[in-house]
């Protein structure tokens, strides 16, 4: 439980709400059949997963562009595989998967439950680093677009968390106050430390259940947010 009346929650979508592994493997699938048969889609996916994790860090810090963000995590992926592939297949294969990712509506275990839950106590929220046009796909598609009254991602802030403008940004498009609000989301330090550095409480959405501060709340499952809230 909070001891400050929560009114406002904000949730990562990616990893948090939205499995995006899960999606991206139906994703690779339907591309490696159509192109790339002799991959199997799900140990591609088992090298993608840490790979574009580390090249979102640095996507975060600004230390590579949305482009080499695309190009990269098939490129060191394929590379991990000892695939041969060219660059512009691996060129189109972004943009192929930028296309069907969004098609797929894997959710978390709980996720929609746990949605209804809260949707009848609090206002809810999305802040997302990820591109606008594919994370407005992924809410309408996987069916839990009504459930957030405001959408703020990285685009429209101008910064990705964990920089403190787009947690402003967020609080000024939702109408919604720091010591009344809550962060949910799977990155330890663009969401949970972001948020927590800006003055927003928040809760570590730690399914993999790792190590961390034993100051920090967390959750392993998504039910178990009703423990908090």
């Amino acid at each position: 439980m909070f001891q400050n009346k929560i009114t406002d929650i904000f949730f990562d979508l990616d990893h948090t709400l939205w499995d995006f592994d899960k999606n991206s493997e139906l994703a690779f699938d339907k591309i490696f059949k159509e192109n790339h048969p002799k991959v199997d889609s799900k140990s591609f996916v088992e090298i993608y997963a840490p790979i574009n994790q580390a090249c979102w860090k640095l996507y975060q810090v600004d230390k590579i562009s949305h482009e080499e963000l695309r190009y990269k995590r098939l490129k060191d992926s394929f590379d991990a595989l000892n695939y041969s592939i060219s660059d512009e297949d691996i060129n189109q294969m972004s943009v192929d998967y930028i296309t069907y990712l969004p098609e797929n509506n894997m959710l978390f275990d709980g996720a929609k439950e746990v949605l209804d839950y809260l949707n009848l106590k609090y206002k809810l929220h999305i802040i997302t680093n990820g591109f606008a046009e594919v994370q407005y796909k992924k809410l309408n598609n996987s069916g839990i677009s009504d459930y957030f009254i405001s959408v703020t991602n990285s685009e429209m802030a101008g910064v990705k968390k964990p920089n403190p403008k787009i947690f402003e940004y967020a609080l000024s498009k939702a109408n919604a106050n720091k010591q009344n609000s809550v962060m949910i989301g799977d990155c330890i330090d663009a969401d949970v430390k972001g948020a927590l550095d800006f003055g927003i409480d928040a809760i570590f959405f730690n399914e993999s259940k790792i190590e961390i501060p034993s100051h920090i709340k967390q959750v392993n499952h998504l039910i178990e947010l009703k423990n908090y809230l």
